[in-house]
């Protein structure tokens, strides 16, 4: 069965003009640098000959004014609160669409048509199970030890069991190593979950959809059946979907630069893995659950609202406001909706964590504080309340991203092997070191 498709190939920004360089000194121009525009967005001064012309480089500290690559995949407006998929807003794929379909629009550019979902979901569907092999992999590893840890691990180690991937120049192989990559994530979050439980591994079921099976893996055991609920169901498949891919963040500008060498696709994920469990990226839903906790009761709700709005407090509102987004973050909608939807399914309402949650939702939304700062609740002050109602341990919230964002890490990685323009990544550095000097021998040191 042929997996590799045609997909849009990067095509080149357009020139719209120029700028110079001039020596602030002398008032003599050192360079014209041309000015590209995208499709839509900011333009773009392109400084690759800037070093060739006058021998500088440009100093751009987490690359937040740089733009690393070409990408038709995903593109964020956050003055609007807009978010595109392939063009798509993420309004209209949460409403009528389901995360595989999603999956197929990210990696190929455009919504399957019926026998093209079908062929794409089955693709998917018989590369669920894992080779029996990993499954002693996981017995190297403490019962305590944290799932990111586990799922660094276990993707990387594919590449061991599957060998014909590493031929990332061949298209058909690219195709099978990310429906693999795909259907595999969920159930080696699954698995382990269930290492740190002490339970038996919940096999695959290949009758069951993509986030149905996920959930059905995580809480069945062999000794009874398991239900899953269809809102529960339908709340993780939108989960997936608005976390599915989000530009050149950092875990996937990590995916893109591990990639850009040449390394094999699994290698390229568990790196792009590592990068999500870093606090400051993948960690902020449960970031959410802990400020939760540390306020600790409904009473003390606006106690802490007045800390938070003291600047000499350490007091942190999280899961409100985007570095991206200056306006709603519109996949926090989506998810607003769906918690309630939850909450509903659950009858949790009631509980101690969850009151707090939604009190503080409600303060947020109408305090002008807030309002005027544009402080409203983000996407993972939801998904941290949704995940915490279904039962899913605050350690696993990072896996559950994971799943999430293999798609958007694995057609990122596909789109850069079909870039002319792609080259090993290569930052420069402003050093601010010692300059040259002598070695001195040991005996003479002071």
């Amino acid at each position: 069965m042929t997996l590799a498709k045609t997909v849009p190939e990067p095509s080149g920004p357009r020139k719209i003009g120029s700028v110079n360089v001039v020596d602030p000194e002398t008032g003599k121009n050192l360079a014209e640098l041309p000015v590209l525009t995208g499709s839509v967005g900011a333009d773009t001064i392109d400084v690759r000959t800037l070093n060739g012309k006058t021998g500088m480089f440009t100093y751009d500290p987490g690359y937040t004014g740089t733009a690393s690559c070409e990408s038709k995949i995903t593109y964020i407006d956050g003055d609007k609160g807009e978010l595109l998929y392939r063009g798509i807003p993420i309004e209209q794929l949460a409403e009528h669409s389901d995360f595989l379909e999603v999956c197929h629009l990210l990696l190929y550019g455009e919504l399957p048509n019926a026998t093209e979902k079908d062929h794409f979901e089955k693709g998917v569907t018989y590369h669920t199970m894992l080779h029996e092999q990993i499954n002693f992999l996981f017995r190297g590893f403490r019962r305590d030890a944290h799932p990111m840890a586990l799922m660094v691990g276990i993707v990387g180690a594919l590449s061991a069991f599957y060998a014909d991937s590493s031929n990332v120049e061949d298209a058909e192989q690219r195709a099978i190593a990310s429906y693999r990559l795909i259907a595999k994530m969920p159930t080696i979050a699954a698995m382990a979950h269930k290492w740190s439980l002490g339970q038996p591994f919940v096999y695959p079921r290949n009758d069951l959809g993509y986030a149905e099976n996920f959930l059905h893996m995580m809480f069945a055991v062999p000794c009874e059946p398991y239900r899953v609920s269809p809102v529960l169901a339908r709340a993780m498949d939108l989960i997936l979907i608005l976390h599915a891919d989000h530009e050149q963040n950092a875990s996937t500008s990590t995916v893109r630069l591990a990639g850009s060498s040449g390394a094999n696709p699994f290698a390229c994920i568990s790196a792009g893995i590592a990068c999500l469990w870093g606090p400051a990226h993948g960690g902020a839903n449960e970031a959410v659950l802990k400020m939760l906790e540390e306020i600790g009761s409904y009473d003390q709700i606006h106690e802490f609202i007045a800390r938070a709005k003291d600047k000499d407090d350490q007091s942190r509102l999280m899961g409100f406001g985007h570095r991206v987004y200056k306006n709603y973050d519109p996949r926090a909608k989506i998810m607003r909706k769906t918690c309630h939807q939850v909450l509903d399914e659950l009858g949790v309402h009631d509980e101690p964590l969850l009151k707090i949650a939604l009190e503080l939702e409600k303060i947020a939304l109408d305090d002008p504080y807030f309002v005027d700062r544009n402080l409203y609740p983000n996407v993972d002050f939801y998904s941290g309340i949704i995940l915490r109602a279904m039962g899913i341990p605050r350690r696993l919230f990072t896996a559950v991203f994971a799943v999430a964002r293999t798609i958007g890490w694995i057609a990122q990685w596909s789109e850069m092997h079909t870039d002319p323009s792609q080259k090993i990544g290569r930052p420069r550095q402003v050093y601010t070191g010692e300059t040259r000097r002598d070695f001195v021998p040991l005996d003479q040191r002071g």
